[in-house]
């Protein structure tokens, strides 16, 4: 009788720790997916301030607003503005150069 008893148990106590599990999954996904709502939503509270929107033209774009002096380096290598070549190895000519030579090789006649 025990016997009977504990194998019709089995099957629902098996289900209820399965819905159980779950739950536990869903949960979790719904706790992940609030905080992501909440970091958009503060994402677009900072994209309407104005000021953040400046502060990023200026730091992305180099953007320079009318009357404001604004400097780029070039060179971060310091000195006097002169460039060391010393007994160095030769240097590679910056990508725009490379990128118009072919340009320039690619519109000769052959």
């Amino acid at each position: 009788m025990v016997c009977a008893i504990a194998l019709s148990l089995a099957y629902p106590v098996r289900e209820y720790i399965a819905q159980r599990q779950e739950i536990a999954s869903l949960e979790h996904k719904e706790r992940v997916a609030r905080k992501q709502v909440e970091e958009l939503s503060q994402r677009k509270q900072q994209l309407g301030d104005k000021s953040y929107i400046e502060r990023e033209a200026t730091r992305r774009l180099h953007y320079c607003r009318p009357g404001v002096k604004c400097y780029i380096v070039l060179d971060g290598g310091g000195g006097n503005g002169e460039q060391k070549r010393q007994g160095g190895p030769a240097s590679r000519p910056p990508w725009y150069e490379t990128l118009w030579r072919s340009v320039e090789a690619a519109d000769r006649a052959r």
